[in-house]
């Protein structure tokens, strides 16, 4: 299916209501989980935060004086490329010194175990932290980018890079204290690319789209799956908000995991609320 017909069948199953109560039966989900041949799973930042990482969002999701969206944007990096690589050079430092849950690790070993018979996982995460590759997890499309990649603001090429810290000048920088005071580092001293032109983060910021390469593999996993998980999200994300909830209006049994109920928990056929690395590794010992 073509993309803008996808998102035109989202934008109007999204409109449509289903309403009925969730079930939280485990077994009855093993046994749907144990006949699948493809499973998707959905994963946000409930997930990452269960291993300390913030979510910055809401009352206390500040860094600094400022929230996400006050430095995750192409204006703000046009304008301060200095103080928004501080932002992300502090996200980058603590995410090294944090480990996978037993949510991500129960996923990668599930993953494994369903290779094993011929069977396959997708995972597709709004995450940028990169845990559940470092948990094991193989087949992950990251919708919104990683903290571990750079896209070069001239040329575009995009490169992994795990250095710490990713340039000399920015070693120490990016404390979180509201009192902390800007480096005002200069450009020429930022990450450089290898032809002399400034470094972004690889990742979506708010006002940009999403890769399309990367949408259409999400959107291929989600046609051809026959079970979704969807794991420390509030489904209320555009456009991956849209995404289970038009995998369950085809049928498909959807399973929601997350410490409360979500504007789309009726919608779904099962729905098993607590913390993922205590709900998920249980679910998935099929």
């Amino acid at each position: 299916m073509h993309k803008t017909a996808l998102f035109s069948l989202m934008r109007h199953t999204a409109a449509m209501t289903v309403r009925s109560q969730p079930s939280s039966d485990t077994a009855a989900f093993r046994e749907l989980l144990s006949k699948s041949k493809h499973v998707v799973v959905l994963s946000g930042a409930g997930v990452s935060a269960e291993s300390g990482i913030p979510t910055f969002r809401g009352s206390g999701g500040f860094w600094r004086t400022y929230q996400a969206q006050d430095l995750a944007t192409p204006r703000a990096f046009a304008r301060d490329p200095s103080l928004v690589w501080e932002f992300y050079h502090y996200r980058r430092e603590l995410v090294l010194t944090k480990e996978p849950n037993k949510a991500h690790l129960a996923l990668s070993e599930f993953e494994k175990n369903l290779e094993v018979n011929g069977r396959k996982l997708s995972l597709i995460t709004q995450n940028i932290d990169g845990l559940h590759q470092r948990a094991g997890s193989q087949n992950v499309i990251e919708l919104h980018g990683s903290l571990f990649k750079t896209r070069c603001t001239e040329c575009g090429e995009v490169a992994d890079n795990r250095n710490s810290p990713i340039c000399p000048a920015l070693a120490g920088k990016g404390a979180p204290d509201p009192q902390a005071t800007a480096a005002r580092i200069p450009v020429s001293e930022l990450p450089q690319c290898h032809c002399g032109s400034l470094l972004r983060p690889h990742v979506v910021w708010f006002g940009e789209s999403l890769d399309t390469a990367v949408l259409n593999e999400a959107e291929d996993a989600l046609e051809s799956c026959d079970i979704c998980l969807v794991i420390g999200t509030s489904s209320v994300v555009y456009p991956a908000a849209m995404f289970a909830p038009t995998v369950a209006r085809r049928g498909i049994p959807v399973a929601e995991f997350n410490l409360e109920k979500t504007p789309e928990t009726y919608n779904f056929q099962f729905h098993f609320e607590g913390p993922s690395g205590i709900t998920v590794p249980d679910a998935l010992a099929v």
